[in-house]
């Protein structure tokens, strides 16, 4: 439905064309337009965006975007997006881009190494994937007023489906692999963390992990979290691969969010799961103290994908949503709150 479509060609064994998640949301949704604006996919969530105004606004990117290479052998879902479509990015302002997730290398090494070029050409700051080890695991970084920056680091885990053959080494290129939930793992964060971070900068940890459904956050997990902020200096852990938000926690004043679930998808008309409600969202703004990294306030705005486009969802909707960040929220001692305007703010 972009403005510059690509090949549709796929080579899933359930469907052989990208037209066909079209046709399955227009079943579903009715009409969606062909050749849209770039900033339709963002819908009413513009608003809340440009009043916003975040100092870093990062997003999982969890596509190639790309018109070259082929299907990465075996692995039966590819992801793409064309090139000249990179402005639905830049269109809402997308500041950083982490690339270290399970689709990112589904056309292969050509395609990881024309979406890194895509990327920077669109003065997008990107993460989590690279030429090599060092490009990979090497921080977005955002200079901000005062002085100060902001540094976002990406990471991947092999339990959101990322294969062992996708980690970069010093000789080839990949995503910024993580072994394990070890405690050594949390040292080669810190070490990463320690080599490119000055004492004024705000860390931020984007990890891809987890399955894509179900609310369980293991104690293998939360660990790892807490231990991440403990000792591997991260303000904010920004966690994806969910396919629905997880449970919020703060730890030692800083921001743990275990799973964010999807923003925007094409999976509109997909059926099974209809449980977690996929198609529910939201916008996760957190601002921390400049100076010490606490969390001061994290206000969600609740998003409904809905004809391809993000729409504001119903109250019922909302109190859906509230309701599920509570009792997940619960077994860590935080809460959300409603707005008048149909937001949800954190409570711990």
């Amino acid at each position: 439905i972009m403005g510059h479509p690509g090949d549709p060609a796929i080579y899933e064994p359930w469907a052989k064309s990208a037209a066909s998640y079209v046709d399955l949301a227009e079943r579903r949704s009715g009409p969606i337009p062909r050749a849209v604006a770039p900033d339709y996919v963002w819908g009413d969530v513009l608003t809340d965006l440009r009043e916003a105004a975040p100092d870093a606004f990062v997003v999982n990117l969890e596509t190639a975007v790309t018109d070259r290479g082929s299907p990465w052998p075996g692995k039966g879902i590819q992801y793409r997006m064309h090139p000249a479509n990179v402005d639905c990015l830049t269109a809402a302002g997308v500041d950083v881009a982490v690339l270290a997730n399970n689709h990112v290398l589904d056309w292969s090494f050509p395609g990881l190494e024309q979406t890194v070029e895509v990327l920077r050409a669109a003065d997008i700051g990107l993460t989590g994937a690279g030429g090599r080890s060092s490009d990979a695991w090497a921080p977005a970084v955002l200079e901000r007023s005062g002085g100060r920056r902001v540094l976002v680091f990406g990471a991947g885990a092999q339990s959101s489906g990322i294969p062992q053959a996708w980690a970069a080494t010093d000789r080839s290129p990949g995503v910024a692999l993580l072994a394990d939930l070890s405690d050594a793992a949390v040292d080669q964060v810190r070490a990463m963390v320690q080599s490119a971070a000055g004492p004024d900068d705000i860390v931020v940890l984007s990890l891809h992990w987890g399955g894509n459904w179900g609310y369980d956050v293991s104690e293998a997990q939360q660990h790892f979290a807490r231990s991440l902020v403990d000792e591997a200096g991260v303000h904010v852990l920004h966690g994806h691969s969910s396919h629905h938000p997880l449970g919020i926690e703060v730890h030692n004043g800083r921001l743990i969010l275990y799973g964010c679930g999807d923003l925007i998808t094409d999976y509109e008309g997909i059926r099974g799961h209809e449980e977690y409600r996929g198609e529910i969202g939201a916008l996760y703004l957190a601002t921390v103290d400049a100076a010490s990294g606490d969390l001061r306030d994290l206000e969600l705005v609740p998003t409904k994908m809905h004809r391809f486009q993000l729409t504001r969802p119903s109250a019922t909707d909302v109190h859906w949503l509230a309701g599920v960040l509570n009792r997940e929220g619960a077994r860590s001692g935080t809460a959300v709150d409603k707005t008048d305007g149909g937001k949800l703010t954190l409570a711990w």
